[in-house]
């Protein structure tokens, strides 16, 4: 019984982990969309079809704190 429960716990702390993990490659959209950005839709499909490569994650989340265009749209 207590290796049942072993296994039910180790589930649950994969399972937020692989959820910390998608919050995580999808914090540039994330950032995008709360800010409203003008640019959400490209940032939203750079994250999406090239997040996968470090470079372009990077891209999208630099693109997402870019702060000049947040501040041209108050």
């Amino acid at each position: 019984m207590g290796e049942v429960i072993g296994y039910i716990i180790l589930l649950i702390l994969l399972l937020a982990l692989l959820v910390a993990l998608i919050a995580l490659y999808f914090l540039p959209t994330i950032l995008a969309v709360r800010k409203d950005h003008s640019s959400k839709t490209i940032i939203i499909l750079i994250n999406v079809f090239l997040g996968w490569s470090f470079l372009g994650w990077v891209a999208a989340l630099v693109w997402s704190l870019d702060d000049k265009v947040y501040q041209q749209n108050r």
